[in-house]
């Protein structure tokens, strides 16, 4: 049998040129998500330094009282502040503050709004366009698209994007996530189109089965929802460093302080990673036993530790210890994030370094 007669050259080459145009797209979205970080003021950020100098005050003697999205606090000598506070948020997993979020990128201005608008309207129609290249994908050889290391890049990146846009639909404050996200979209695809790319094509027998469907669609949206929670994860280290200098009497550099005090207080940040990393932790669950009964199916065992299986169920452990470790006393807040990315890093290597550098049943996918 012929299996090149099989694939649609002209859908191949459409979505080719749907995944390159997304790419120009996407980095229309990168130059406008900098321009709303550059450009947007940096007059409005002292939220965070002005709420725990309030704080302090009030612990020595003061009252705080927050009504609606405004606090007003009685300081020592008599007077009043009031400060601007987009949301009331919980404490973090320390305990320790309770700050108001950041007024976001743009910095709380007209201005940087409007670059960040564009941004996201930018994120929509790359968004789409990619998702087209990955629909004509699929109908150029008719299955699932993502037989191959470049097919899983492609699928994924559209997923992230996805998730976070999902996101924005549900009002959640993360537009934050827009800058950092489109980078790393764009060095997925760079990464996809060069050193992965692989030709349109059938797959081989072991592959051809409704499992196909299941397990991978469930692991590149398990994938994609940890890469959100990293992403917060790693900037709540970064916000929470920046709380804990200013509530010990310290003077933050220019940069940190015009970028770190746009983003959402570390508590916010905190609850987001954790409640994204919690929510898809079941499904992922579910991957690795869609996986194996797959491998049943196709090989007659389970489980025969495979570089894929093992490194599956090395990335279940990690993040099983890290929703243990947010129930247990002594092991939140850093502690907790330094597991939660260990646990993403565990999951990329399960991605590109199981199967660029090691040989298992596997590698029959291809990169």
């Amino acid at each position: 049998m012929n299996l090149a007669a099989t694939t649609n050259e002209n859908l191949a080459h459409t979505s080719n040129v749907l995944i390159y145009s997304s790419m120009a797209v996407y980095m229309l979205a990168f130059f406008a998500h900098t321009a709303e970080w550059l450009l947007g003021s940096r007059s409005k950020v002292a939220r965070t330094a002005a709420a725990l100098t309030a704080s302090g005050a009030a612990s020595g003697g003061g009252r705080q009282a927050a009504a609606g999205p405004r606090v007003q606090v009685r300081t020592e000598g008599g007077g009043t502040a009031v400060l601007d506070r987009p949301e009331v948020v919980t404490r973090s997993a320390t305990g320790s503050r309770d700050v108001p979020d950041g007024p976001g990128a743009h910095g709380g201005d007209a201005q940087g709004d409007l670059y960040g608008r564009m941004a996201v309207s930018f994120t929509v129609l790359a968004f789409i366009v990619e998702a087209g290249g990955v629909l004509t994908r699929a109908l150029s050889v008719q299955r699932a698209p993502w037989g191959n290391m470049y097919e899983f890049n492609i699928t994924f990146s559209t997923v992230a994007v996805a998730v976070y846009l999902g996101l924005l639909a549900l009002r959640k404050n993360v537009r934050w996530i827009g800058l950092p996200l489109v980078t790393t979209v764009l060095l997925d695809l760079g990464l996809a189109v060069t050193v992965l790319y692989t030709a349109s094509d059938q797959l081989v027998p072991a592959l051809h089965s409704y499992w196909l469907w299941i397990h991978v669609s469930t692991a590149i949206f398990c994938g994609a929802c940890f890469y959100v929670g990293a992403v917060a994860t790693l900037l709540y280290l970064f916000r929470d460093g920046y709380e804990a200098k200013l509530a010990a009497g310290g003077r933050p550099g220019t940069f940190a302080t015009s970028v770190l005090e746009r983003l959402p207080a570390a508590a916010s940040l905190d609850k987001l990673s954790y409640r994204v990393n919690a929510a898809v932790f079941p499904l992922w669950t579910f991957t690795i036993i869609a996986g194996a009964i797959w491998a049943g199916d196709a090989w007659g065992h389970y489980w025969e530790w495979d570089p894929k299986e093992t490194w599956s169920f090395i990335t279940w452990v990690a993040y099983a210890c890290y929703l243990h470790a947010r129930a247990t006393a002594g092991w939140k807040g850093r502690k907790a994030a330094y597991l939660a990315l260990i646990a993403f890093g565990c999951w990329l290597f399960n991605y590109y370094g199981v199967n660029i550098f090691v040989s298992g049943k596997h590698s029959y996918a291809g990169v």
